[in-house]
């Protein structure tokens, strides 16, 4: 299936994002439009109809970024033996704040059977093929992984944002990396690992302390969960001199225990 041409349904319906929403309910079991909408929002999706919607998309064809992520897809699903699924382009919400600071106005949102990328035009090709590698080792990850992702726990949901930036650093280097992988040394990732997110690492997703100590909120330190998992598969890779495909299948519990041995 792969990607869709989202870019036709965006020209048609752009400024209705309900309507663009309802022809994505076929993708969601028991949805409705209105909920997909709120979720793709929460996660990037541009909020705020511009007036200018035909010069948007016309942005992001022009760059080619249909095609571009078409022939990404295509390495990856060959690379880590990667499933074939929807992959669906939409414009990301450029008022972003959080969203432009951390990651250029660009976001992601993967499934094990699906995958969204909300982009901008400003994006260069390097920034796209960093954010679908790290969203498409995502879907690698729910798809090979045993473990039910309604039954992540706060160590599960580290490793496996961790894991998909290593990937982007082992195929891109560590210079097209988020910037948050960078907030802290090494010794700080570890004392946060050992102070913070290690006495918590059962937290079910659900709970609400779990987003607070994965992205830092509520004085708890920026990005802390994002930066350990980080660190964490760094390590297991350093001491293991395996590649990112090799972890895919597993047990965050075995990739924290052999970091930290």
């Amino acid at each position: 299936m792969s990607v869709i041409e989202t870019d036709q349904w965006l020209l048609n319906d752009y400024e209705d994002p309900l309507k663009l929403c309802e022809r994505i309910e076929d993708y969601f079991s028991g949805a409705s439009a209105s909920e997909i909408y709120q979720h793709l929002a929460i996660n990037g999706m541009y909020r705020r109809p511009s007036k200018h919607g035909e010069e948007i998309v016309q942005g992001l064809q022009d760059k080619r970024f249909w095609d571009i992520i078409k022939w990404e897809e295509r390495k990856l699903q060959k690379k880590w033996n990667g499933p074939d699924i929807p992959i669906l382009i939409l414009p990301s919400d450029t008022t972003n704040r959080t969203m432009n600071a951390e990651y250029n106005g660009k976001s992601g949102l993967a499934f094990n059977d699906k995958l969204f990328l909300f982009l901008s035009e400003d994006n260069s090709v390097k920034e796209i093929q960093a954010l679908f590698t790290h969203e498409y080792n995502h879907v690698c990850r729910l798809s090979v992984y045993s473990k039910p992702e309604e039954d992540y726990v706060l160590l599960d949901t580290i490793i496996l944002e961790g894991l998909a930036e290593n990937a982007v650093r082992e195929r891109l280097g560590e210079d097209y990396t988020a910037n948050w992988t960078s907030y802290y040394t090494e010794d700080e990732a570890e004392k946060i690992w050992k102070q913070i997110i290690y006495p918590h690492k059962d937290l079910p997703k659900n709970h609400r302390k779990h987003p607070e100590l994965l992205y830092g909120l509520k004085f708890q330190p920026r990005m802390a969960g994002y930066c350990v998992g980080y660190h964490l598969v760094n390590k297991y890779l350093t001491k293991t001199e395996l590649r990112c495909k090799d972890l895919l299948g597993k047990s965050s519990e075995e990739i924290a225990q052999i970091a930290n041995e």
